[in-house]
């Protein structure tokens, strides 16, 4: 049975076209209702007892869901097109809504997750009587420790610990915290008069659950804000200090926490053979949960924050974007566009945007502004980082005209800064831009005074990897490039060889973690697959000639997909049995070299040189001076050997 889904025009402040909605979507809309939370409920609780409804209306989504409640019935869906599309100066929003409700109508992918336990054990941060007090408040849900500066008066609270000392670090997360300090000293029980405190002892370590800092000093992590469990507040600022203390009285039981990435480590780049390459998470990961991990990286889930940005710079895919995963991104751009153009529209511009700043600007733009134009598609992603070139370039694939992206105050900006631009060069103009606004009516007038970019003819597919929907959407924006220029850290480009300084070692080619640059087992060939190329550098890092430079690019012809001739020799055969090994010019250069020396002055030393491997173990083996020869076997005996010793022969 297929969905039936109640819309309403809000007391006659938008207009709906249910007809219009059901011809774009396939969903049976019914008609536009004026009032659905208030004196029309009746026709919501008559539909929902039914089951399987969709109500186009989110703002009033706690009154239908007690009103499924009350009469038993499942809850519904909601989906928004008022406030992301019905609220607009422009006067149709037909092919908009439909949209919006065909994507809300998509799967949404559950979100991996793993189960985080705190008991409760709390180490309080503080250096004068604000953070007593909180100790006192905390006490009797949470187990307190406070810590407090060297020389601290401490005064006996039967609640909880104090100690003094200095921090020296504190590592982990929610559940999970580890701490070492120096010149701790511990409350001695017992005892009348003053309290009495143990010697100072350095290194001490300690675990705990969260951490409440009330110091008034710099985070004692980065990102502070994202690190779950840690709790920072101005101990001057009174609603702070209550609002942490609030927040810290929650942390107890079981949660949840969201796996945010999927790393697939045999795709990494970071380093081989201890020569490091990619480090473009690293680089980027604002909390630290990265970590190089031998050849790879690894990524700790408890202090991951999801923001993103590792998936949206990470040329091989290694790091992928999982709560949702990028292909749910990929269905949501494409069901957009497709819906938008089967309404009645030609050219949707794309807004990008998270669920917090983001989606309060749209609806106060909505509600007392101009709100969205009618061809503006709000988009509401997990993770503003995680969205970059490739879905970008996917989205103008799709057949939206251009790609907006309205940036949080709390979004680190150097991925979005950086994928923008590679997403801009692909397309062959400014079809990504970054929106750094929060004033609702300067994005509302931003939006209605941008002209939209040109859009494809015919849409491209969202099959695939990333990079291989980038290549597709690439060729549909650009058709007449063979090669685009990208910028010097663009995931897509091209080795050059310089063929009189390359001695085919291959040291390349072993180390290349994406089977980009690959020999020949016949002959002394390097071979080069462009579109396979990550542009990591570490081929260049470990040429011993350096004769290896990097052109970052997008090859667009066939060619990209070939495998090319970089360099190649003629190469030697055996002087002892004529079979072909090495590279000609560097036997001959070994062997030119090596005359004369003094290891070498026997002329078999010098020719086993030139020498196959199974011909150089036998001449060395026969040779007289075989290091790995012992004295000559003795003579068997035999039974003539016995007459001979007799002593009456």
């Amino acid at each position: 049975m297929s969905k039936s889904v109640l819309i309403c025009n809000c007391l006659g402040s938008q207009r709906v076209d249910g007809p219009a909605l059901t011809a774009a979507t396939g969903l049976a809309c019914s008609r536009a209702f004026d009032s659905l939370c208030d004196r029309q409920s009746d026709a919501a609780s008559a539909a929902m007892a039914q089951g399987d409804v969709v109500i186009a209306c989110a703002q009033e989504a706690p009154h239908f869901t007690a009103l499924a409640a009350e009469i038993g019935a499942e809850v519904p869906a909601f989906v928004d097109i008022r406030d992301r599309a019905g609220w607009t100066d422009d006067a149709d929003a037909a092919p908009k809504q439909a949209a919006l409700l065909a994507e809300a109508m998509l799967p949404v992918p559950p979100v991996r997750s793993l189960d985080v336990t705190s008991a409760g054990t709390c180490l309080i941060l503080g250096r004068n009587a604000v953070a007593v007090d909180a100790a006192v408040a905390l006490s009797d849900i949470l187990g307190v420790t406070l810590l407090m500066p060297t020389g601290w008066e401490v005064e006996r609270h039967p609640g909880f610990d104090t100690v003094t000392g200095t921090l020296l670090q504190a590592t982990g997360s929610l559940g999970q915290f580890q701490t070492r300090m120096d010149a701790l000293r511990q409350q001695v029980p017992g005892g009348r008069g003053d309290v009495a405190m143990t010697a100072p002892q350095d290194g001490a370590a300690s675990e705990c659950d969260l951490i409440l800092d009330l110091r008034g000093a710099g985070p004692l992590f980065a990102a502070d804000a994202k690190r779950d469990g840690y709790l920072r507040a101005d101990p001057d600022s009174q609603p702070a200090v209550a609002a942490a203390v609030l927040a810290a009285s929650q942390m107890i039981g079981t949660f949840e926490k969201p796996l945010y990435v999927r790393l697939e480590q045999s795709l990494c780049a970071h380093s081989r053979a201890e020569q490091v390459a990619c480090t473009n998470c690293l680089d980027l990961c604002p909390t630290g949960a990265i970590s190089p991990d031998g050849d790879h990286v690894t990524v700790d889930p408890l202090i991951c924050a999801g923001c993103g940005a590792c998936s949206a710079v990470c040329p091989s895919g290694a790091i992928s974007f999982d709560a949702p995963p990028v292909e749910a991104v990929f269905t949501r751009l494409t069901t957009l566009a497709a819906t938008y153009r089967k309404a009645g529209g030609t050219a949707p511009r794309l807004l990008v945007h998270d669920a917090d700043h983001g989606a309060e600007m749209i609806r106060l733009a909505a509600r007392f502004g101009r709100g969205l134009p009618a061809d503006v598609i709000p988009l509401e992603v997990a993770a503003l980082a995680a969205f970059g070139h490739a879905e970008a370039v996917a989205a103008l694939g799709t057949g939206f005209a251009d790609v907006a992206v309205l940036l949080s105050p709390r979004t680190e900006t150097e991925a979005p800064v950086r994928e923008a631009a590679l997403a801009n060069a692909i397309a062959g103009r400014e079809a990504m831009v970054l929106l750094d606004m929060t004033d609702p009516d300067a994005l509302s007038d931003h939006l209605y005074d941008t002209t939209a970019g040109p859009v494809v003819k015919t849409p491209t597919l969202q099959i695939g990897t990333r990079r291989q929907i980038t290549r597709l959407a690439a060729r549909t924006l650009q058709p007449q490039a063979a090669v685009i220029d990208l910028p010097t850290d663009a995931p897509y480009g091209a080795v050059h060889v310089d063929t009189d300084a390359c001695t085919l070692c291959l040291a390349c080619v072993s180390l290349c973690p994406s089977g980009a640059l690959g020999d020949n087992p016949d002959l002394p060939q390097l071979r080069f697959q462009e579109d396979a190329c990550l542009q990591c550098g570490l081929c260049a890092n470990i040429c011993p000639e350096d004769a290896i430079t990097l052109e970052p690019r997008l090859n667009l012809t066939p060619d990209a997909f070939r495998q090319k001739v970089m360099h190649e020799e003629e190469p030697f055969a055996c002087v002892s049995c004529g079979e072909l090994f090495g590279v000609k010019s560097t036997i001959e250069n070994i062997t030119a070299k090596l005359t004369g020396h003094a290891m070498f002055s026997n002329p078999a030393a010098l020719r086993m040189i030139q020498m196959c491997d199974d011909c150089r173990v036998a001449a060395q083996y026969h040779s007289d001076d075989n290091p790995f020869g012992g004295a000559p076997r003795p003579r068997p005996r035999t039974s003539a050997d016995y007459p001979a010793k007799r002593r009456d022969n």
